[in-house]
C-alpha cells in the first residue's frame, strides 16, 4: 500500500522542496491543514541571540552599589556614574544605551542568576547543555528542534531559519528539515536558481496527477511547494533591499569614518536588519537564531567587552525601532551565553571562566524589569556566584506562554515559569530608526570590534 511518505520519496525526492527536504514532516501537515480552513494567523516570532564564548554577567548588569564588586575587580568594575543606571544597585554596562531605552520602555527583561546544577566551565560541554536544554547532554536534538513539530507555523515553507556561517547550531539540529540557514546573500541565491526547471516539471506534474489515490497527496504538495515559493521570493526581496548609498551606514576606524554596509550579514545589525524585514513581510518563519562571538575575555577585557555589547545593545535596539508596531507586538528576542565569568578579575585584566550569569527577554510584550535579586559576591562557589533561576525556566515561559507549545514535551519535564510575558501589553510605536553618523535618518550603524590582542590558549 502506497504510504504519503512512499510518494513523497517517489515522486518528490530530495531536490524538491529546497527548504524542507524531501519528505513532508508533521508541522507541514499541521500548516496545510490550517491552510485549509483559512487561518490567517499571524504568529509569534522568537530571536534567539547566542553570545559566544561566555559573557561576563557581572560586567553586563553590574553590580555597582556592592563594594565587594569594586574590591574584586579593580579595573574593570564600574562606578555610579558610568553604569546606565537601573536602581541604586544595579546598572548596565556604559555601552548600552538602546538596551537601557528599552527597559525605561518596560520592554527589557534583566534575568539575573540565571544557570544550572553543577556547571560546567568547558565552552562546548556548557553550550551542548544550552542548546539541549540537558544538564546530563542525553539528548541529540535541540531544544529548539524540538519545538517546531508542535508549533503552528501559518506560511512558512520553514519554521526555523539560521543566520550565520558556522555549522548549524546544537539547538537547531535534529528538526527533520524545518530550519534553513543562510550565510550570505550570493549562497542563497544559488539555492534558489538551482532547480528551478525540476521543480516547475514536478509542480506540472502534480497538477496532471490523475490518479485518484494519489491526488490528495499530490494537491497537499502543491500547496507547500506554493508556499514555498512564495516564502523563498520573500526572502530574495529582503536580501535585494540595501539601503540607499547616499545614506549608508559607516564606522569609524582609526579615527576616520568609514562608510560600510549596514545590512551586511557579517555584523549583529545586518542580521537582524534582515529578519526585521522578512518579518514584516510576513514570511511566517516563527524560530530565528543568529551568533555574536569574541566574549572569551581572558585578557585585556575592558576594551572588548565594550565593543561587543555596544554592538549587540544598538542591533538589538535598532530591531525593534524598525519594526512597526503591529510586528513589534509578536516578536521576542532573548540572549544567552554559554557561562559567565569569575567573579575576581585576573592578572591579565580580564576574567575567567565560570558560571551564573544572566540572560535578556526583549520585546512589546515582555514584562519589563529585573527579574530575580543579584547573587551574593561573597558567598561564592569555587569563585562563582551561586546561580537561583534554571535556564529552563526561561525556555519553559517562552515555550508555554509566547510559541503556545508544550514545554515539557520539549524539555522533558516541568518548569515553574516566570512572569516574562503579557499578550495585552501594546508596542509604544514605530519605526522610528535611531539616527547615525552618516546623516539625518540614515541606516543603523554597526559599532566597531577592533581586533584584539591574541588570547592565551586553553582548553576547550
Amino acid at each position: 500500500m502506497s504510504t504519503r511518505r512512499d510518494f513523497l520519496k517517489t515522486t518528490v525526492g530530495g531536490a524538491s522542496l529546497l527548504a524542507v527536504g524531501g519528505v513532508v514532516p508533521e508541522f507541514l501537515a499541521n500548516t496545510a491543514r490550517a491552510a485549509e480552513k483559512g487561518e490567517k494567523k499571524k504568529d509569534t516570532v522568537l530571536v534567539v541571540v547566542e553570545m559566544t564564548g561566555g559573557n561576563d554577567g557581572l560586567n553586563t548588569v553590574a553590580p555597582y552599589g556592592d563594594d565587594e564588586y569594586h574590591k574584586v575587580r579593580p579595573t574593570l568594575a564600574f562606578s555610579k556614574k558610568e553604569v546606565q543606571k537601573l536602581d541604586d544597585y544595579h546598572g548596565l554596562h556604559p555601552r548600552m544605551s538602546e538596551m537601557k531605552r528599552l527597559y525605561d520602555e518596560k520592554r527589557l527583561a534583566v534575568i539575573q542568576g540565571i544557570g544550572y546544577p553543577n556547571p560546567d566551565r568547558s565552552h562546548f560541554e556548557s553550550m551542548d547543555i544550552w542548546q539541549l536544554a540537558d544538564p546530563k547532554r542525553a539528548g541529540t536534538s535541540g531544544w529548539l528542534a524540538r519545538t517546531i513539530p508542535g508549533m503552528h507555523v501559518s506560511d512558512a515553507g520553514v519554521p526555523g531559519m539560521y543566520i550565520g556561517d558556522e555549522r548549524l547550531p546544537v539547538a537547531m539540529q535534529g528538526a527533520d528539515g524545518g530550519v534553513i540557514s543562510l550565510a550570505d546573500r550570493n549562497t542563497f541565491r544559488l539555492q534558489i536558481s538551482g532547480n528551478g526547471a525540476t521543480r516547475k516539471k514536478l509542480l506540472e506534474d502534480l497538477n496532471g496527477e490523475k490518479d485518484a489515490t494519489k491526488s490528495d497527496l499530490a494537491a497537499f504538495v502543491r500547496k507547500r511547494q506554493l508556499q514555498t515559493y512564495t516564502s523563498l521570493q520573500k526572502l530574495e526581496e529582503a536580501l535585494r533591499e540595501n539601503v540607499n548609498p547616499d545614506r549608508g551606514g559607516g564606522r569609524f576606524v582609526n579615527g576616520r569614518f568609514v562608510r560600510s554596509d549596514p545590512n551586511d550579514l557579517a555584523t549583529l545589525g545586518g542580521k537582524l536588519g534582515l529578519i526585521g524585514r522578512l518579518i514584516q513581510k510576513d514570511l511566517g518563519t516563527r524560530l530565528y537564531y543568529v551568533q555574536l562571538g569574541g566574549f572569551d575575555t581572558h585578557a585585556n577585557q575592558a576594551e572588548m567587552h565594550a565593543n561587543l555589547l555596544g554592538e549587540l545593545s544598538s542591533a538589538v535596539g535598532n530591531f525593534f525601532s524598525a519594526l512597526a508596531a503591529e510586528h513589534s507586538e509578536r516578536v521576542a528576542l532573548m540572549t544567552y551565553s554559554e557561562f559567565g565569568r569569575r567573579v575576581k578579575e585576573n592578572g591579565s585584566r580580564g576574567t575567567d571562566h565560570g558560571s551564573g550569569s544572566c540572560m535578556f527577554v526583549a520585546g512589546s510584550q515582555v514584562v519589563g524589569g529585573l527579574v530575580g535579586k543579584h547573587p551574593s559576591m561573597t558567598d561564592l562557589t569555587d569563585g562563582d556566584i551561586k546561580f537561583h533561576t534554571d535556564f529552563r525556566r526561561v525556555y519553559a515561559t517562552l515555550l508555554d506562554d509566547w510559541l503556545g507549545v508544550d514545554s515539557k514535551g520539549v524539555l522533558g519535564d516541568s518548569f515553574e515559569k516566570l512572569a516574562l510575558i503579557d499578550r495585552k501589553k501594546k508596542a509604544p510605536g514605530g519605526p522610528t530608526p535611531a539616527p547615525v553618523p552618516g546623516g539625518p535618518g540614515g541606516a543603523p550603524t554597526p559599532p566597531v570590534t577592533e581586533p584584539a590582542a591574541p588570547e592565551p590558549a586553553e582548553k576547550p
